[in-house]
Order: structure tokens, then C-alpha cells, then sequence
């Protein structure tokens, strides 16, 4: 089967898994509830989800087990789109193809389905590790999606990157800037998919190099479709990177060097998880869907 059909089918079982697990609309905070449901139901290719089962499957663990974490990390990644958006940081209107939180609800009520958003993944995934057999491990689960979405992760990179506009900054650290903002959670999703699966150290070990080179990858070509992309093919206005003068990778090393870098770290990624398993078809196919998207 065709890969994009196969991500396709699993973005749709992801939505599914959303729509059982997002509260009801109703009560007085029913406005809360039905901002959070706008962002999160806005569609997107679901790939930090999806990425977590995957690595819990590709261990040899039981994917049901990692299903709330897989939830979260879905709630989490859209609460930081929609701060993302706001008028503070990247001013969007457009994302996914659907007006962002704040032009429909106001940044009020953006601001707070945001930190509901975060607050409530981790709700999800505390409450399904009460009463585990071995909650030790849920733990350290949960302590990798922390990390990687905090201080230390994705709200780090964001600060640097906030603090960086309308300054030429050094390839190092705009290196730090998309290993942080970018890349951390992807990695802390699939650490969190592994340990959940009773990975050993080593397979965590190659996991976590897969999901950093095609984390890096992920945001270089972000960079580049920023530049040379189709707005209505990716849902969300191109040329903000410009508009907001943040360095990118197309900015500090050009166009070319910057696909060919990209590429490098895709080449890397699959090396990665060679020993893992002999099905890897699908993180395989996921490396190249990144590269390949249209430029």
C-alpha cells in the first residue's frame, strides 16, 4: 500500500482517538471547551501521535498502552500552535487551512485553550497510568513528554527564537533553536513510546536518534516551504519567516545547501533504526515523506 494511504489511515484513527478522549462542550466553561475543539479538530498529519504508537509497536510493546500518551502528546503540540499564532509571538491568521484561535475566539480564550490544552494532556495521561501494573515506567514516560515540551525542550527553543528575530544569529544556534522548538518533542514522543513498550536502553538509544534527525529535517524543510511553498497546500501563510526576519536555514546557507543538509540528516535517520526491527517500512517511508514534501 501506497505510503501516503497508510499515513492517511492512521491520521484518521488518530482523529478517532480525539474525538473519545476531548471533553464535552457544555457548562459554563463550554467556550473553553469548544476553543480547544477548533484547534484540535482542525486536521494536521497527526505525526507526533502517530510517531509514539509506532515506537512502542517497533519494540515489541502493546500500542493500546500508549494510546493516551499518543492523545496528549497531540493536545500538547496544538496548545503550542495556537500560542504560536498569536499576536505576541508569529501574528498568524491562517492555520491549517482554518482561521487561527484568536481571530475566532479572541486571545483571551486562545490563551486559555492553549494552557487548557497542555494541562489536560497531562490529566489524560496521569489518569491512565493509575493502577498500572508497573506505573514506574509510565512515569518515566510521562517525565519525557514533560521535558521535551518544557524549559528544557520545545518552550526553550520558542524563547530563543522569540529573543533571535531581527538578528542575524549563527548556524549553532539556530541548531539549538530547531532541536529545541522543533525537534524535542518528537523526540520525547517516541522515547515515550518506547519505554512504554519495555524498550532497552539501546533501542531508546537509536529511537531517539531517528526522531532527532528527522526532527531537525522536518523544520529545515518547514524553512524551506516557508520560502518556495503553495499557502494552499500547506493550510498556513508562507513567507511569515521573512516577514518576522528570523534566520532560517535557506537564510544563513541558501536554498540548496539547505535540502542537501536535510537530506543528509533523512540518510542518517534510517541508518538509525536498521537494528531495531525488520519492519521499519513505515519509519522508513515517514523519513522520506519528510524530505519529499512539496516544495
Amino acid at each position: 500500500m501506497e505510503f501516503k494511504t497508510v499515513l492517511k489511515e492512521r491520521a484518521i484513527y488518530i482523529e478517532e482517538l480525539l474525538n473519545k478522549y476531548m471533553p464535552k462542550e457544555e457548562g459554563y466553561q463550554k467556550t473553553i471547551m469548544e476553543s480547544m475543539n477548533y484547534s484540535l479538530s482542525a486536521g494536521g498529519k497527526r505525526l507526533r501521535p502517530i510517531l509514539t504508537l509506532e515506537a512502542c509497536k517497533i519494540v515489541g510493546g502493546n500500542e493500546e498502552d500508549a494510546i493516551p500518551f499518543a492523545v496528549a502528546i497531540e493536545m500538547i503540540h496544538t496548545y503550542s500552535l495556537i500560542h504560536d499564532d498569536l499576536p505576541a509571538l508569529d501574528n498568524d491568521d491562517l492555520r491549517r487551512g482554518r482561521k487561527t484561535n484568536h481571530i475566532v475566539y479572541g486571545e483571551d480564550m486562545a490563551i486559555l485553550a492553549g494552557d487548557a490544552l497542555l494541562n489536560y494532556a497531562f490529566e489524560v495521561m496521569l489518569s491512565s497510568s493509575l493502577g498500572k501494573k508497573n506505573p514506574e515506567k509510565y512515569l518515566r514516560a510521562i517525565n519525557e513528554i514533560a521535558k521535551s515540551s518544557g524549559i528544557y525542550g520545545m518552550i526553550g527553543g520558542q524563547v530563543v527564537d522569540v529573543q533571535s528575530e531581527n538578528e542575524q544569529i549563527p548556524k549553532e544556534k539556530l541548531d539549538y533553536i530547531h532541536n529545541n522548538k522543533t525537534a524535542a518533542i518528537i523526540i520525547g514522543c517516541m522515547r515515550a513510546g518506547a519505554i512504554i513498550g519495555d524498550a532497552n536502553e539501546e533501542q531508546i538509544d537509536e529511537i531517539t536518534k531517528y526522531a532527532k534527525n528527522i526532527g531537525l529535517s522536518f523544520q529545515i524543510v518547514d524553512d524551506i516551504l516557508d520560502i518556495v511553498g503553495d499557502e494552499a497546500k500547506l493550510g498556513k501563510k508562507v513567507g511569515s519567516d521573512i516577514d518576522n526576519n528570523k534566520s532560517t536555514y535557506p537564510s544563513l546557507l541558501g536554498l540548496e545547501k539547505s535540502k542537501e543538509i536535510a537530506n543528509e540528516l533523512i540518510s542518517e535517520a534510517k541508518k538509525s533504526i536498521e537494528k531495531l526491527s525488520e519492519n521499519v517500512e513505515f519509519l522508513n517511508g515517514l523519513a522520506d515523506y519528510i524530505i519529499a514534501r512539496e516544495y
